[in-house]
């Protein structure tokens, strides 16, 4: 049975935010309502989650990381310092008119993010896109296009620059087309939709 999510006084936990157990939400943090994190996330200091958001287990959003609405985070998901996930195709703060525009006037966009990906620190992913299984986007990239799964990208915009395993290392061409994780010896074979690992 897990413990219970711990808040930290400084940090702002809207009633309607759902919490797993074992999450910890820590100073200066703000979750907005309807938020779903699960169970043993970190919300770092300073850190944004907003409305309706969807986090699964064991997810990391380190210091100051900007998650904006309706994004989705698989299980074991890292974003690092200062990563941005907008939600406007075509931001404006007024309408053609002059006026102040309001909540009604656009209609969010998501990114979504599989099982495992990390993001690296002061990355920033240009709704709507979709980051891959496992992948891993380098620190200071703009991802503007999906990423496959295990694909390391880097980049402004954001290209595959090679593979990494569910380690996080970077793989190793064993043949073509097939990979290898130097740290764990897990096997991996490339498919039209990124990269799949052998079943032992």
């Amino acid at each position: 049975m897990s413990s219970p999510a711990r808040v930290q006084a400084s940090a702002d936990v809207a009633d309607a935010a759902t919490l797993g157990g074992g999450t910890s939400v820590w100073h200066l943090a703000q979750v907005r309502e309807d938020a779903v994190l699960g169970e043993n996330c970190v919300i770092g200091r300073g850190a944004y989650v907003g409305p309706g958001v969807r986090m699964g287990d064991n997810c990391k959003l380190q210091n100051y990381a900007l998650v904006y609405e309706p994004a989705v985070l698989g299980d074991g998901v890292f974003i690092g310092p200062a990563v941005v996930l907008t939600n406007d195709t075509y931001p404006r703060a007024v309408s053609v008119d002059g006026t102040l525009k309001s909540a009604a006037d656009w209609e969010a966009v998501g990114v979504h993010i599989g099982d495992g990906a990390a993001i690296g620190a002061r990355s920033v992913c240009v709704a709507p896109v979709r980051i891959g299984r496992w992948a891993l986007v380098a620190a200071g990239s703009v991802v503007t296009k999906d990423v496959p799964d295990h694909a390391l990208v880097a980049g402004v915009p954001a290209t595959r620059i090679g593979w990494v395993g569910r380690a996080g290392r970077r793989l190793e061409e064993s043949a073509p087309g097939l990979w290898t994780c130097p740290e764990t010896g897990e096997r991996y074979r490339e498919d039209p939709d990124g990269l799949v690992l052998e079943e032992s």
